[in-house]
């Protein structure tokens, strides 16, 4: 695979250029790499039943989430976490990786 050295501008490119575009860009904080990929084929069918539960289940997970790291001490408890740890690269990630098993399939929180 060949490297590529960006210019300036699209170093600091995120998602699409504009919205009549199909092509992404994504640069890697960590690493500084810059990714970019088309979307081909988009599906243009209405979503099922699952992928409408999922979409839900997740904005459930991700507003606890959000309430999580809104709390300056549970914040501060999960950062120390994921300082000892090196798999998950953010901490919005982090907390969506400990969280994410405290729901059920229909976003409901277990045991509480």
């Amino acid at each position: 695979m060949a490297k590529i050295k960006p210019m300036a501008l699209i170093e600091s490119m995120s998602k699409k250029v504009c919205m009549h575009s199909d092509v992404y860009f994504r640069t890697n904080k960590q690493t500084g790499t810059t990714y970019t990929g088309k979307l081909c084929n988009p599906s243009d069918a209405e979503p099922s039943a699952a992928q409408i539960a999922a979409k839900a289940r997740f904005a459930k997970v991700v507003a606890a989430v959000r309430t999580v790291l809104s709390d300056p001490t549970e914040k501060a408890k999960l950062k120390a976490e994921f300082k000892a740890q090196t798999k998950i690269g953010s901490l919005f990630g982090y907390a969506m990786h400990k969280l994410n098993s405290n729901y059920d399939s229909n976003g409901d929180l277990i045991g509480g």
